[in-house]
């Protein structure tokens, strides 16, 4: 059984289309952040995953305090728990981007998605699949999966539970 990990910023709010990142949630005040809009097909695929995954996902993401909140009122605002599934204690945000390695340790995630191969490289022998989110400066390395979009994600789900049953 999959147990997986999502990133937030540039994955499920903000991701980069055409090569512009949308950086309104990040740079605002909480009036504005709150109409940032999800990345397409994101809570669609996130529900996807947590019900392929028996309830077993979590968004891991590196943030510090002040985004922290901003990040749990528009998780409230847009009803992501209500629209994905998703158990509203599965939120784990840790203040470095290395840091995702201990959730990841602690969670047992098969599975991470997020768009910066940095943390993907701390992931490394602790996390089966890490999925490259996004559009990238850069060919992603063999180690990784590229997903575009949210979309992407959703066939590699189907292809990883088809050759699994």
């Amino acid at each position: 059984m999959h147990r997986i990990g999502i990133d937030i910023g540039r994955v499920i709010i903000g991701p980069v289309i055409d090569g512009r990142a949308d950086t309104s949630f990040l740079g605002s005040g909480h009036a504005e952040a709150m109409r940032t809009p999800p990345a397409p097909g994101a809570f669609a695929g996130v529900a996807d995953l947590v019900a392929r995954t028996g309830g077993n996902a979590w968004l891991v993401s590196k943030c510090g305090p002040g985004v922290q909140a901003k990040t749990r009122a528009w998780l409230a605002h847009h009803r992501f728990w209500d629209q994905t599934g998703m158990d509203p204690s599965h939120l784990r945000f840790c203040l470095a981007r290395p840091d995702k390695a201990v959730h990841a340790r602690k969670l047992r995630l098969t599975v991470m998605i997020d768009d910066r191969l940095d943390v993907l490289e701390h992931l490394r022998g602790i996390v089966e699949h890490k999925l490259l989110f996004g559009e990238q400066k850069r060919p992603a390395p063999p180690w990784t999966t590229p997903v575009l979009d949210w979309a992407t994600v959703r066939e590699w789900a189907a292809r990883q539970w088809a050759s699994a049953a």
